[in-house]
């Protein structure tokens, strides 16, 4: 067994990526090896196919593995914002210690106190974010193992999922042979990369654009306050370019990341193009301009449907004072800051991010999830379950979903 050893698995609409690191200091990780694969069976970010998603995430962790010369048994893997809720909870308890010593006992018991607290029930916990801890008023405590005190309390993030979108992403990583460290929302693993510590603080909107789906997130004081799903992403901008030009999807991805425009404003040659029409095979002239309109009206319809969900479920726009754009779908196109900043009438930009030098925007999220999990206090030290590679079959857990559930919570705690 390799210790020390981190494994994050993104589920996308468009791909599969996984990244295995190793921890190297308190947050620091050395990359060792990558892998991805497309078009797994997830519409919309939901797993719509078990066995081919299974596929795909096998083939991305065995390129992964090759590249790093390991064999990888268990894995961080994302979970986005269409299929969680966060829960405000605040609990207290006494110390059992005779001395008042605060064991890690301790901690569990007032963490996992959801007495106060109302989980669907079509939902599951799947992870839990501690704030703060106060020990006998004292607050502002990160972790109280070993302070002595009478009574503890603690402010936390519950966050549940809904259980079949929960079961289907273990199934799916199961079937790869993978078992789940650890689900992480995205939202929060993105913004830990993408947002800097005063936007997280003093408030930012981060719209990440995907293929398929759009994760809307608002932190403010250090958490998120709205996490959230629009049903559209890059993959919609292509359509209606399809649609629109009647040409084919494939044609219109191309011609879209030809010319990598999303304002009419910044185009400086309108010349026509000639496009093959996708029924009749016909060939005719398109002006520049009669793309990148199209464009920008989805981008401008992207944008303000974040505005809305966002304003719908309390997170106006005095939430925050900055946006933020990242993701794949979008965020590579000139012109849609300045759309964004339009839309929200706020400061707005691209997220820039420190990867290593053979990663490219693709693996931004699931090294998201691998720097969040390195900076989580209770993380388990020994790190994901890696072995040096060997020819043999991987073993699969036929542990119920309720083992399964629980083996997941205590991987943080």
């Amino acid at each position: 067994m390799v210790s020390g050893i981190l494994v994050g698995v993104d589920i996308g609409t468009t791909k599969v990526c996984t990244v295995i690191c190793r921890l190297t200091g308190d947050q620091d990780v050395e990359f060792l090896g990558k892998g991805l694969s497309r078009y797994p069976g997830v519409k919309k970010g939901i797993i719509t196919d078990i066995e081919k998603t299974a596929d795909c995430i096998m083939e991305s962790v065995r390129e992964a593995e090759n590249a790093a010369g390991m064999e990888v048994y268990s894995a961080y893997v994302n979970i986005i914002g269409a299929h969680v809720s966060i829960i405000r909870n605040h609990t207290s308890a006494l110390i059992s210690n005779e001395r008042g010593e605060i064991t890690q006992e301790d901690i569990h018991k007032v963490m996992y106190d959801f007495s106060g607290i109302e989980v669907p029930d079509d939902q599951q916990v799947i992870d839990i974010i501690p704030e703060q801890f106060i020990v006998d008023g004292y607050d502002g405590i990160s972790d109280p193992t070993g302070m002595v005190g009478t009574r503890l309390e603690v402010e936390e993030e519950v966050i549940t999922g809904k259980v079949t979108s929960v079961q289907n992403i273990i199934k799916s990583m199961e079937r790869a042979g993978l078992k789940v460290d650890g689900m992480i929302i995205e939202g929060l693993s993105t913004g830990n990369l993408a947002l800097t510590p005063q936007e997280r603080e003093t408030g930012a909107m981060l719209i990440d654009v995907g293929g398929g789906i759009t994760d809307v997130t608002v932190f403010r004081n250090n958490r998120i306050e709205y996490y959230g799903t629009v049903p559209a992403g890059g993959e919609h901008i292509t359509g209606d370019i399809a649609i629109g030009l009647r040409i084919t999807p494939l044609d219109a991805e191309k011609i879209k990341k030809d010319y990598e425009l999303a304002s009419l404003a910044l185009i400086k040659n309108n010349h026509e193009i000639k496009v093959t029409e996708a029924f009749t095979g016909r060939k005719k002239a398109v002006h520049i301009s009669e793309i990148v309109d199209i464009i920008e009206a989805r981008v401008n319809e992207l944008f303000q449907l974040s505005l809305d969900a966002a304003g719908e479920n309390g997170a106006d726009s005095s939430s925050y004072s900055s946006v933020v754009i990242t993701g794949s779908g979008i965020s590579y196109l000139d012109g849609a800051v300045q759309l964004a900043g339009n839309v929200f009438n706020k400061p707005a930009r691209t997220a820039s991010y420190k990867l290593h030098e053979t990663l490219d925007l693709s693996y931004a999220p699931v090294f998201g999830i691998i720097k969040y999990v390195a900076g989580r206090s209770r993380v388990r030290k020994s790190g994901c379950e890696v072995r040096a590679k060997k020819h043999q079959a991987k073993s699969k857990g036929k542990k119920d979903f309720g083992e399964r559930i629980a083996e997941l919570l205590k991987n943080f705690f």
